[in-house]
């Protein structure tokens, strides 16, 4: 008879299958948007195209269907993320460096409100839009947007600024610069991968954000490219599937670009242990 398998390896075993199924779960989607790009007669069925086409990218290719909502997406989430960047590095700054008893409870306080439902604030917020004549604009939709995603960003930013040592703000307060010099010139230059993670998260939480755009946007001209996608959703359950397919990979080309182009700093570290000796 064969021995029974150490328990260790039942667990590894087990462990590995547990892996592939959601590495599985996870792959066949991609597979489908993939496959069915390239089908002209495209179904929810993962399967390859009889004969691979790029209809699907030529029927999707204009300025209605995606050049417009793509601009309006990176326009919107573009000067989101940057404006949401900047007041979170100013706001994680004194939380970093000053110590304080209300510190630690403010954040827990906006940590707290990143839990928050979008939708239990949309109702009082699109009021709000309408009375200061935001509604309907990119700019309003974006600092909306920004204000969303910056307690989270707030902490973020706090956590990575707390790995810069503070002799080397010191040694620049020592040669004279002040505090928004050493913050400008020495703090934010060396938590370059914190920053690019704040950006990156903030990005594409951005992105992918479909209910407030389509709550604060009327006009079809300013959608952006989450709320457009709908288009290809028809009456009584048409779906144009190969066009859908091929939209998404468009629309999910500057997420991946954004992440390739500064993925080598996020795993460059801060590298500071020899800068603080001597």
């Amino acid at each position: 008879m064969p021995l029974p398998l150490p328990r260790r390896v039942v667990r590894r075993l087990a462990a590995d299958a547990g892996l592939l199924v959601v590495a599985v779960a996870f792959a066949v989607p991609l597979l489908w948007l993939v496959l069915a790009s390239l089908d002209a007669h495209a179904t929810l069925r993962v399967r390859p195209p009889a004969s691979p086409t790029l209809e699907n990218f030529s029927a999707v290719l204009t300025d209605e269907i995606t050049f417009t909502p793509m601009l309006n997406s990176l326009l919107i989430c573009g000067g989101a993320t940057l404006l949401t960047v900047v007041c979170a590095a100013l706001a994680a700054y004194p939380l970093s460096r000053f110590r304080s008893r209300f510190a630690r409870p403010y954040l827990l306080t906006i940590l707290f409100s990143t839990c928050l439902p979008i939708t239990a604030v949309m109702v009082p917020v699109y009021g709000l839009f309408v009375q200061i004549n935001l509604i309907d604009t990119r700019y309003g939709t974006a600092l909306f947007l920004a204000a969303a995603q910056l307690p989270f960003a707030v902490w973020l930013m706090k956590n990575f600024m707390d790995g810069v040592p503070r002799a080397l703000e010191e040694a620049a307060w020592t040669d004279g610069a002040s505090w928004w010099q050493t913050l400008l010139r020495v703090i934010l230059p060396l938590m370059g991968p914190g920053l690019a993670v704040v950006a990156i998260y903030t990005f594409i939480m951005m992105w992918g954000n479909f209910f407030v755009p389509f709550m604060l946007l009327l006009s079809p001209e300013q959608l952006p490219a989450s709320v457009s996608i709908f288009n290809f959703f028809g009456n009584y359950g048409a779906i144009a599937f190969g066009e859908l397919a091929a939209f998404s990979l468009l629309y999910s080309t500057p997420v991946v670009l954004l992440y390739v182009l500064i993925s080598r700093r996020l795993g460059g570290g801060f590298a500071l242990g020899g800068a603080v000796k001597g």
